[in-house]
């Protein structure tokens, strides 16, 4: 995303320094107007600077010359997922992002060995809280619970060739552990069908011709799709294909080579549902996981997956979820639908709440990739524009903005991290990154980002 100059004068960020959380953030995005006084343009406060935020500071920018914008988050670094995503080897497309992990609600799902894709994710990528993951990779075989683009994200990490990891922003502790994976093979499970995997036609491209790679893919699943591909929407009708054609066909003489050389393989295991994590001997780590095998009833996206009574184990030491994420309450204040995971509203405005937009996942449900969110935020940012513009938001009563939240802050006690702040830390990050042929080498530990602050 990108702001022009002209923009940038009219953006303000605050970024709440850990020791006095300000207001709940992350992808739980709540806007509001705010007048410092009658004669001024719109004050708008946006909570979460994740793209949803960007990208509706960046519309309201570009049409309304005369707006202020107010960014606060959590942390002391922005962007959100865009910084601590999905993929340090895909910094052009991000796709997750969202506050709260859903749970398995299996047994064993405590064990060591047995992660949320959010915290792993979060580890690689350098989100401070998941700094001391230390995810054991001493087994052979991973599991990932789910076939989505995080999924594929993750699967990607672990088998990719070091050499190509060591040249992104990947942090540097986590290429030490990678380096010594015993990982060789990852099986990406899913309760339906091909016909219902989440994951894009470019993320399962590049999977398919991943380095030292080889795609173990059971021609029994793939048997007759090609007879109905005609009929499917054409994205879908493009990865069915592509997985048909990697399942049924023989591949070309260079690529059976490579193949045929790779000591690393990854499989999709279909109706295929969570039982039960199976602990080792001594009960203190995963050892495998039960699976319930599963039959479709119903067709295509509607498709539901219902159990046969049958079972199957596979033995692994490593098993990552990767179910999806939801959405939190900002605040009681706000609207919030907890079965759904999103605030109730209309292109954007909160329902019953005169004043107050959302954006990103909180907006939708955790659906989407970063185009999306775009789109998505546009949305969002025209309806407070059209609200401006109509007279709509005129309050009974001039507001401060973010003239009262500096007041409150130093009433706390809270010293905020501002943009230029930032900018120190990421001057650091880059040189760091530098010495090593990466990007960036992103910092950990939020006290050591403070302390950079305060040079």
């Amino acid at each position: 995303m990108t702001l022009t100059r002209r923009m940038w004068r009219g953006l303000s960020c605050c970024l709440t320094v850990p020791r006095g959380r300000l207001i709940p953030t992350g992808i739980s995005l709540g806007i509001q107007r705010l007048l410092s006084s009658v004669s001024q343009g719109p004050r708008i406060c946006i909570v979460g600077s994740g793209p949803a935020g960007f990208y509706t500071a960046q519309h309201i920018l570009k049409h309304d010359a005369q707006a202020q914008v107010d960014i606060y988050e959590k942390l002391p670094v922005p962007f959100g997922l865009v910084r601590f995503g999905v993929a340090p080897d895909h910094p052009e497309v991000k796709s997750y992002g969202a506050e709260e992990k859903r749970e398995l609600g299996i047994p064993g799902e405590e064990l060591p060995g047995v992660y949320s894709a959010r915290d792993f994710v979060g580890w690689y990528n350098g989100l401070p809280v998941n700094r001391h993951l230390n995810p054991d990779l001493s087994s052979d075989t991973a599991v990932i619970l789910g076939q989505g683009n995080v999924a594929l994200d993750i699967a990607r990490i672990l088998l990719s060739p070091i050499e190509l990891l060591k040249k992104t922003d990947i942090t540097q502790s986590a290429v030490d552990t990678l380096s010594r994976s015993h990982i060789r093979r990852v099986w990406m499970v899913g309760r339906r069908s091909p016909l219902q995997v989440a994951f894009t036609i470019k993320e399962l491209r590049e999977m398919i011709h991943l380095p030292g790679t080889r795609p173990n893919l059971d021609p029994s699943d793939y048997q007759g799709l090609e007879k109905i591909t005609h009929s499917l929407p054409r994205p879908r009708k493009r990865l069915t294909e592509l997985l048909v054609k990697s399942a049924l066909e023989k591949p070309g003489e260079k690529v059976a080579t490579q193949w045929g050389q790779a000591e690393k393989e990854w499989g999709l295991r279909f109706l295929r549902s969570p039982l039960a994590v199976l602990p080792c001997d001594n009960s203190r780590r995963a050892a495998g996981i039960r699976l319930s095998v599963t039959q479709l009833k119903g067709t295509g996206e509607d498709a539901v997956a219902v159990p046969t009574g049958q079972v199957e184990d596979i033995s692994c030491g490593l098993i990552l979820s990767s179910i999806g994420y939801r959405s939190v309450p900002i605040s009681s204040a706000v609207p919030f639908l907890p079965k759904q995971g999103v605030i109730p509203n209309s292109m954007g405005r909160v329902q019953g709440t005169q004043g107050m937009y959302c954006s990103g996942w909180v907006k939708r449900g955790p659906t989407g990739v970063i185009t999306t969110t775009m789109s998505d935020s546009f949305e969002t940012a025209q309806a407070i524009l059209e609200d401006v513009r109509s007279g709509a938001l005129n309050p009974l009563e001039p507001k401060t903005g973010a003239v009262a939240i500096q007041d409150l802050l130093l009433l706390r006690g809270i010293k905020p991290v501002s943009f230029s702040d930032w900018e120190k830390i990421d001057k650091v990050e880059i040189a760091r990154g530098l010495k090593v042929g990466k990007p960036r080498e992103k910092i950990l530990d939020t006290e050591e980002m403070l302390q950079l602050v305060l040079r």
